[in-house]
């Protein structure tokens, strides 16, 4: 396999310094197979002798060739995260690929991206995936009640780890947010802190699980402190300019709310802009929660009330998950819930 790589590095278009385990052999003075095996933690290599060929490898930036990987051991080290493009808004992919990086720093993994539109099938990247056999593990988001995803997965014996819980009663690991604490919290905000009463929901749409965990933690909470639903016909998923004319039209109205809960920080941009459109004040004549991946809102209005949800470490929880999987970890020992991070009440 070491003849591999020295192929790989020599072959047209390859980048004549790169190092390869000959090259780390003739730095530390030891065999070409002595540092392979160091590489590979085996355990009849001294320890010493395997903190020198790291240190060497690491000077050099030596990093194994993956053909020659998965040849000899029948894996890719590769993490696939297949992110819609349609949530590159307000950085939450990019925050998404950050926690998982960090995770996989120090780890034989890569990750790369898988790319789709939630407009289409859904299941086609995943299908990619495993027809090319081109990752080890899989992270997947906007997560469906009964996800088919989640279920070829399952059927095909692929480590995976979702963003959100399905619900179609099949074990696997997972890491959400607790969206039912977080509509519940901001509905008791706007009563409690605001004096609200007439409260509109941005939500979710209904093809999604967290949109029965939102409208529970909303209409328990509705009842627990005694106010109204005002509809409002958009969801998250609904283009932006649409959701902002439709915030207009209904503040406009008789029945104009005087809360709005977003579950969307982009959408919450055009709920803004709605509410602004029809010359009303967030903070005046209406209040605003949202929830946010990235410190942007309160730059834009400082009146909005702004609940953080660290998309972050939900990357780095999902990396972790898909590792544990792939090592053997039950998918019952890989599931977590992250909590919203509220300002101080004032």
């Amino acid at each position: 396999m070491a003849d591999a790589e020295d192929r790989t590095a020599r072959r047209p278009g390859a980048g004549k310094e790169r190092p390869t385990l000959k090259t780390i052999a003739y730095m530390t003075g030891l065999g070409i197979t002595t540092v392979s095996r160091a590489l590979k933690d085996a355990p009849d290599i001294g320890a010493d002798t395997k903190e020198r060929v790291r240190l060497v490898a690491r000077q050099l930036g030596y990093q194994p060739n993956r053909a020659g990987v998965r040849l000899r051991t029948g894996k890719t080290n590769v993490i696939a995260l297949v992110l819609s493009i349609d949530e590159e808004i307000m950085g939450f992919s990019s925050q998404m690929v950050f926690g998982i990086s960090e995770a996989l720093s120090g780890t034989p993994y890569h990750l790369i991206l898988t790319p789709h539109s939630h407009s289409r099938d859904p299941l086609a990247p995943v299908r990619y995936i495993l027809d090319t056999g081109s990752a080890d593990g899989v992270i997947i988001s906007r997560i469906e009640p009964n996800d088919p995803r989640v279920t070829l997965l399952i059927d095909q014996n692929m480590p995976f780890a979702a963003h959100g819980r399905s619900d179609n009663g099949l074990a696997h690991p997972y890491h959400d947010f607790d969206n039912e604490a977080y509509a519940r919290e901001a509905v008791r905000r706007l009563v409690k802190d605001k004096g609200r009463r007439r409260i509109a929901l941005l939500q979710p749409p209904t093809k999604l699980a967290y949109h029965q965990h939102t409208r529970l933690g909303f209409q328990r909470a509705l009842a627990e402190f005694g106010a109204g639903e005002v509809p409002l016909n958009v969801t998250i998923d609904t283009p932006l300019p649409d959701i902002r004319d439709a915030i207009e039209t209904l503040m406009r109205s008789p029945e104009a709310p005087d809360g709005i809960i977003s579950s969307s920080g982009s959408g919450t941009i055009a709920v803004n802009g709605g509410v602004e459109a029809a010359g009303k004040r967030i903070g005046k004549d209406v209040d605003v929660v949202s929830k946010q991946s990235a410190p942007v809102l309160n730059w834009i209005r400082p009146e909005i009330i702004t609940a953080f949800e660290d998309v972050r470490e939900a990357g780095t929880q999902l990396a972790r998950a898909v590792i544990a999987q792939i090592d053997g970890a039950p998918p019952e020992t890989l599931q977590s819930i992250s909590q919203a991070k509220w300002p101080e009440s004032v």
